[in-house]
């Protein structure tokens, strides 16, 4: 089969097109034919090896200490064709349209990839595209997870920073059902589609003050993770919440003790361990048009390095697409 090598830890020429063997399916196993899957920015960030430095050796002892071992097909969502199961496997048959995410097993930057019955994966209805399906996982059950955990109310300011990314474009959708005012920023070439998907305000980050509302914000959602932490939190009302999206593990505790004392203010994080009803929900939210999914390029498979080239210009309007199949639409 045709798949994506990850052969060395840098720049996008690491990932090389090659000929494969083809995944032997296991008992309690799923084989799917890919149809797409997706390029983001954590495969990037993965890829020349970008990770919090607490979490640096772990994962560096995880991957490969001088090169990836263990992992060497990136990509962790996919939309696409059971082509068999495994003995045990009952819930999924041959021929069902499916979607999820492999998580640390990675691999879908191929034309196969096996995931263990059990993973975060469903069936794809007919009113989600499988372009669509392959973008949704990750960027939708992050900013499922980071709305929910924000409690926000009807009448709340909220602000994204980074509101043009596959979880920005979905949390500013969300925030906006709950009844919020958002502001969100980013570039300024991202921000009339940030208009388009309901933002209150939009500000671009090179030339707006981010944090000077004099109002101050209930959340904030930092999904950048540039901006000082002391900054966000200063910015936030008595009793507000900062929402650190982009952060290693230990940056909340520190800074969480802190905030307390700045009338109350909280500062949490933690990704979002995702679950199959959290998925159908997703689903559904898309399929009935109450939020929609933002896909700004499609690249086949071959080009999968110059996906990530893109990505990396920080032109990125919501969601690049790796079309494996070759334009299965539906």
């Amino acid at each position: 089969m045709k798949a994506i090598v990850w052969t060395r830890y840098g720049p996008p020429e690491v990932l090389e097109y090659r000929d494969v063997s083809k995944p032997v399916i296991c008992k309690g196993e799923v084989l799917i034919r890919v149809y797409a899957t997706s390029a983001f920015t954590g495969d990037c960030e993965l890829r020349r090896f970008q990770v919090p430095s607490s979490l640096w050796l772990f994962t560096r002892l995880y991957l490969g200490l001088t090169r990836p071992k263990r992992v060497t097909i990136l990509g962790q969502e996919m939309s696409g064709m059971v082509e068999a199961v495994g003995q045990g496997v009952s819930n999924f048959a041959a021929g069902d349209m499916v979607f999820g995410l492999t998580g640390m097993r990675f691999g879908t930057y191929a034309e196969y990839v096996c995931v263990p019955n059990g993973a975060l994966m469903v069936e794809k209805t007919d009113g989600l595209t499988f372009e669509e399906a392959a973008v949704l996982s990750v960027g939708g059950l992050e900013a499922l997870h980071f709305i929910e955990r924000a409690k926000i109310r009807e009448g709340q300011r909220v602000l994204i920073n980074g509101g043009g990314g596959s979880i920005g474009t979905l949390a500013l959708q969300l925030a906006k059902d709950a009844g919020a005012k958002v502001t969100c920023v980013d570039s300024q070439i991202k921000l009339d589609m940030l208009k388009d998907l309901g933002a209150d305000q939009v500000l671009d980050y090179t030339k707006d003050d981010i944090l000077g509302n004099a109002e101050g914000y209930d959340v904030i959602l930092d999904l950048v993770g540039k901006t000082p932490v002391p900054e966000l939190v200063r910015a936030l009302k008595d009793h507000g919440l900062l929402v650190m999206g982009n952060s290693g593990p230990f940056a909340p505790k520190l800074f969480g003790l802190w905030a307390s004392m700045s009338g109350g203010k909280r500062v949490v994080s933690n990704q979002s361990s995702g679950t199959i009803e959290e998925l159908e929900r997703l689903r559904d939210l898309v399929t009935s048009g109450k939020i929609r999914l933002v896909i700004d390029r499609s690249f086949p498979l071959e080009r999968t390095a110059d996906a990530h080239r893109y990505i990396e210009q920080g032109l990125k309007k919501g969601n690049v697409v790796i079309n494996v199949a070759g334009g299965k639409g539906s």
